[in-house]
């Protein structure tokens, strides 16, 4: 018995210390994009364009500085298939303009690799245990997950986003919407707006913000992030729904 109290008691101290090693930050945040193989390859670097050129934007770097501790810990995550979730740039502190330009560059060097299927629960999962094994400890925590269509493989939805919500992890959702075929995406028969809403974004103010064509991809994901990382709220012509 004395010696289990005393390994309990070691536990605890590790897990104590573990805790306080962790490096405090504003915002934990998991870039989460779509690359399966309903988006062409070029689309898809398109897509990590995007998020490249919203990394290294001024007023996403205006926004990391603006912060209590002027630093955020960010990853940028490529998902397809329920057992496809890769960093295509690894957790990284950014807290000045000069971090923000190499985490941005190291995206864009990535190899581009791709998947099958969109298996959106699984890649929900996967960044909770990024966030939960990081060496960060951020006042926000929150996935930023962008898709082109419903899930078609995976965990189920409902209990990807239970585990969001048991971590106090926002969830909030950048579907890519299109009814023509051959731009960016192929058209499915769903609401993909509706569809991210009530089946993907969870946490208090999560929201979804649609982009429809290459130039609204780009203004979507500056903008998203922005108020992610702001810790604000899009104005309601830019709301498309919030997660209840």
């Amino acid at each position: 018995m004395r010696m289990i109290t005393a390994l309990l008691i070691g536990l605890a101290v590790t897990v104590e210390a573990a805790a306080q090693d962790r490096i405090e930050v504003d915002l934990e945040l998991v870039l989460a994009v779509d690359i399966s193989y309903s988006v062409d390859e070029d689309e898809a670097r398109r897509q990590r364009e995007g998020y490249v050129a919203a990394l290294a934007h001024p007023d996403v770097i205006s926004a990391i500085e603006g912060g209590p501790l002027g630093r955020i810990a960010v990853t940028y995550v490529e998902w397809a298939d329920s057992h496809f979730q890769r960093a295509a740039a690894d957790w990284t502190m950014i807290a000045s303009e000069e971090d923000a330009l190499n985490f941005a560059a190291v995206v864009a060097a990535a190899p581009l690799e791709r998947g099958h299927y969109t298996a959106i629960g699984a890649a929900i999962a996967d960044a909770v245990r990024r966030i939960g094994t990081n060496e960060y400890q951020g006042y926000r925590r929150l996935i930023d997950i962008s898709g082109d269509g419903p899930q078609n493989q995976g965990m189920d939805l409902a209990q990807a986003r239970a585990m969001a919500d048991e971590a106090r992890i926002i969830v909030n959702g950048l579907p890519v919407v299109t009814d023509q075929p051959g731009r960016w995406v192929r058209p499915v028969e769903v609401n993909l707006d509706v569809y991210f809403r009530e089946n993907v974004v969870t946490g208090p103010g999560a929201f979804v913000l649609p982009a429809r064509t290459d130039d609204e991809f780009r203004t979507a994901i500056l903008r998203k992030m922005t108020l992610e990382i702001a810790g604000a709220a899009p104005t309601p012509s830019e709301l498309v729904g919030a997660a209840p």
